[in-house]
């Protein structure tokens, strides 16, 4: 029997050599809205003059949601791996550019560890082809992308996801849920759902996938901080569906979200939803993550950075009484169980 192994952009390693993971991030990447793509418009620099501006607001600034310097992006995991870091899990699925050989040489470059993710971003980012797709068709890509090698390269992914869901959820979407539980059932894969901006999109997000077959004690459902919006309890109720609620804009503290309308928790917040969640005997079913996907919050270009969480917000959870055994749990040995497939 093969041994336990995460897969890595660079191949397997050993589950115990990931060190500090974050679960939920992005290198390269493109969320620039279709609507705007290709559109000639000037993409944003970002200055000691406008950054606050283009922060505040990133989806008024075109190129702001385009990550595609590699370089750059070497740069970010070299100060992630001095602030500690061991790992970031690349949530770049299809529709939103996905890069792997950039992966591949980011990894190389910076020596942290890249974990690859299969599948499909939400339906408004999906060329006319892809979106009629069948569940048989993209469990078979799914499947390939895991198993052998993703969008015509030899490199494997080692999570599906972020699956990408609207709300109200779409045909192609629903498929897409269908195929990721299908592809979890052969591979033994994690997966990650990013779900519509709707307290009930989790809960149906669930019920598809445990009707589908799929293991919830490892299904991730991502972005509690914009679905709920503080409301604590409706998280602690989720997680004990069985799944793993994820926590992913750490460093976000701005009050207008990009993406609709929603009051956003602040970090220590957001650790406060995080201790419910420990008091009530559910710390293993809650990972962290800045989910950056924003020229405006790289370290290098005056944001946080990958090592916001390891620089800034583990200090804070050790003012607020988090003990080293819980915080070794959220960045360590959740993430090694949730990466370990065998």
């Amino acid at each position: 029997m093969e041994r336990p192994y995460v897969m890595t952009v660079s191949g397997p390693v050993e589950p115990e050599a990931l060190g500090s993971v974050l679960m939920h991030e992005h290198l390269l990447c493109d969320l620039t809205a279709p609507a705007r793509r290709g559109s000639g418009e000037p993409e944003v620099e970002i200055t000691l003059e406008n950054h606050f501006d283009v922060n505040y607001s990133p989806g008024e600034h075109l190129g702001n949601h385009r990550l595609h310097d590699r370089d750059l992006a070497v740069r970010e995991c070299e100060l992630f791996r001095k602030s500690g870091g061991g790992t970031i899990v690349e949530m770049t699925t299809g529709g939103i550019g996905p890069d792997l050989d950039g992966l591949v040489e980011i990894s190389r470059r910076s020596g942290v560890h890249v974990v690859a993710s299969a599948g499909f971003y939400t339906e408004d980012f999906q060329d006319p082809t892809t979106l009629e797709l069948s569940v048989e068709a993209m469990t078979e890509i799914m499947i390939g992308e895991v198993l052998h090698g993703a969008r015509g390269t030899s490199v494997r992914c080692g999570i599906i996801g972020e699956i990408g869901c609207s709300w109200p959820l779409t045909p192609f979407e629903r498929r897409s849920l269908q195929a990721g539980a299908k592809t979890q059932r052969a591979t033994g894969a994690s997966i990650t759902v990013h779900p519509g901006r709707h307290p009930q999109a989790p809960h149906e997000i669930l019920d598809i996938l445990d009707a589908a077959g799929a293991d919830l004690s490892r299904v991730i459902i991502d972005h509690m901080d914009r679905t709920y919006e503080c409301e604590d309890a409706e998280v602690v109720g989720l997680a004990r569906r069985g799944c793993v609620v994820e926590y992913d804009f750490f460093g976000i503290e701005v009050s207008k979200y990009w993406m609709g309308v929603a009051d956003l928790p602040n970090d220590w917040m957001r650790l406060r939803a995080v201790r419910r969640l420990l008091d009530a005997g559910l710390g293993d079913r809650v990972v962290l993550a800045h989910d950056i996907c924003t020229r405006a919050r790289l370290q290098t270009l005056g944001g946080h950075g990958y090592g916001h969480l390891l620089r800034n917000v583990v200090p804070l959870m050790r003012e607020r009484g988090f003990a080293e055994t819980e915080i070794e749990r959220l960045f360590v040995h959740t993430p090694r169980r949730l990466l370990t497939i065998g």
